[in-house]
């Protein structure tokens, strides 16, 4: 299972996966959670996929995940950044990848007025937590 809150305050936060969306408040970004497949040939990792809606103007703390992420822009354009990488603002159709060490210093809706949303595919350690924050 995954947790909500801390989702949200890393990239966004998941409860459980069901196909339904979470929210906690106003401005926050909205998760749903599409599927979670444990690799039976990958002893110990699972993968997991989710749809990031942001709302206008919404901007993540400071996280990394402990995880390999291939995020995939739906519509709208975000800013993505790695610690020591440049900024990247990404529009529909294009990608972007975070790995198990990265340091994701930049992750924000780049509209003030219209939402983003992205697919998340993640690959992880099964029971481990999908985000970390960093202070």
């Amino acid at each position: 299972m995954l947790n909500i809150k801390k989702l949200i305050a890393v990239v966004c936060t998941m409860a459980s996966v069901v196909a339904t969306q979470h929210a906690t408040a106003a401005g926050d970004a909205v998760v749903t959670p599409l599927l979670e497949k444990s690799f039976n040939n990958i002893p110990g990792k699972e993968g997991l996929l989710i749809l990031v809606e942001y709302p206008p103007d919404n901007v993540d703390p400071v996280h990394r995940h402990d995880a390999h992420g291939f995020i995939y822009v739906l519509e709208g354009s975000v800013v993505m950044g790695v610690k020591g990488g440049k900024e990247q603002t990404l529009t529909s159709g294009q990608t972007f990848y975070e790995g198990p060490e990265d340091i994701h210093t930049v992750g924000r809706n780049a509209s003030a007025t219209a939402p983003a949303k992205l697919l998340v595919f993640l690959v992880k350690e099964k029971k481990k937590p999908v985000l970390i924050p960093v202070k």
